[in-house]
């Protein structure tokens, strides 16, 4: 252990207990009025990592150099970050939204359910299992936009909201493992051990579809006399100007960017050119569009960074602890590091460990993608929904300890059909 090892321990744990403690600073935001704007700024959780990630970049210019400490930030892999903020940005425009909401709407009206409580259903479990298909965030992305006028609004307890907050970022945790390259923690070791999405879809996929309709219907059975016709809706907010029915070239152009977004995920040059192009036919039709939510993605993608940054210096106690485990302990050990530890990272780790067995690589993966929806930062599409869904919560902001229990129960469920079936 070295110096800048130990000092970099010590900053992520401090970056875990102002996670949690992230509420704390609206509080202080209203004690000190003269620096609210400061304490609001840190009390964003999408702050946290990127903020202290610059304070270990600071701490080690001061112990091992300013060349080390660049050398350091400039060899980290920001492909996921860029990825992420990208396809945030594209999966939550106007006619992409409203090319998705009209085939839930009518895959809706087939099922034999409340128009409103099938939406919701659709949305917590159809959606994320899609993520397989268009990948972690962008899947988050859109069940985020679908949900949040039915579910997380007011007149909805605020434990139920907590509730279906859990559902949702487990069930996209688990709902990318029916491929190879959707979920982070599948794509950090499906080269390295060989599985591809056939392997996926038999081991996993299967158990968490599953999981995941289990848990969709246990929180739609909750909130079935909260939902009405009136919020099945994504509506203008007052003052907005009603905008004229997007056309079907508009939505095919969306959809077509989304899907190249995707195919190009490991490859930011061209995904990133695609991007700008993006931008570029957004303002060409702007009649048609909504504001792109650049700066919820950005602040996502800041999020993200942060945790590459100060994720990368932990891998001298984390791996020897993965090492260690036994398989069914590696499933319980994994479950509870990826509360603290994004479980991309985790899985990365376990990638590395020379003669690692078959069943140990499958309980490392089942306890990393179970425990995905923990806490915020469990999963990379996670701060997604954060950005997305605060505004629906009591002081527009998401409390580590509300989320965490939310997510209990159909991490359970994720948990017991990896175990049992």
């Amino acid at each position: 252990m070295t110096t800048i090892q130990l000092i970099s321990a010590v900053i992520f744990g401090l970056a875990l207990v102002h996670t949690f403690a992230a509420k704390t600073f609206d509080l202080l935001a209203d004690r000190h009025p003269r620096h609210a704007g400061l304490f609001h700024l840190l009390g964003e959780v999408e702050v946290v990592f990127g903020f202290w990630a610059f304070i270990l970049i600071i701490a080690m210019a001061f112990v091992s150099g300013s060349d080390a400490a660049i050398s350091y930030a400039e060899s980290r892999h920001y492909t996921e970050p860029l990825f992420v903020f990208v396809v945030m940005v594209v999966a939550a425009s106007r006619p992409v939204l409203d090319a998705v909401q009209r085939l839930l709407k009518g895959l809706a009206r087939a099922l034999p359910l409340r128009t409103e409580l099938a939406l919701a259903w659709l949305g917590l479990a159809l959606v994320p299992l899609t993520g397989s298909l268009i990948t972690e965030p962008a899947a988050m992305t859109l069940a985020a936009l679908m949900l949040a006028p039915q579910i997380f609004l007011q007149g909805i307890p605020e434990w139920l909201k907590y509730g279906a907050l859990g559902v949702l970022f487990v069930n996209v945790s688990i709902g990318g493992t029916l491929t190879s390259y959707a979920a982070p923690p599948v794509l950090m070791v499906a080269t390295t051990w060989n599985w591809d999405s056939a392997f996926m879809a038999s081991h996993f996929g299967w158990k968490a579809a599953i999981a995941v309709l289990i848990n969709s219907t246990g929180a739609c059975l909750l909130l079935r006399k909260y939902l009405h016709s009136n919020t099945s809706d994504i509506k203008p907010k007052p003052g907005d100007v009603e905008l004229p029915k997007v056309p079907l070239a508009i939505s095919l152009v969306h959809l077509a960017v989304l899907a190249g977004v995707v195919a190009l995920a490991h490859h930011p040059v061209l995904f990133l050119g695609l991007f700008l192009f993006f931008l570029g036919f957004v303002q060409a039709y702007e009649r048609y569009q909504n504001p792109l939510i650049l700066k919820e993605g950005l602040l996502v993608g800041f999020f993200l960074a942060g945790l590459v940054v100060l994720g990368g210096m932990q891998q001298w106690w984390l791996q020897p602890i993965v090492s260690s485990l036994e398989p069914l302990a590696l499933f319980f050990g994994a479950l509870g590091l990826t509360a603290i530890t994004d479980n991309a990272a985790l899985t990365y780790l376990g990638s590395l460990i020379v003669g690692i067995s078959a069943e140990a690589k499958y309980m490392l993966m089942a306890g990393a993608v179970a425990g995905g929806g923990l806490t915020v930062i469990a999963n990379a599409p996670n701060p997604a929904g954060v950005a997305l869904l605060r505004r629906g919560f009591d002081s527009e902001s998401i409390g580590a300890l509300g989320l965490l229990a939310g997510a209990l129960p159909p991490t359970m469920v994720a948990a017991l059909a990896f175990l049992l079936l």
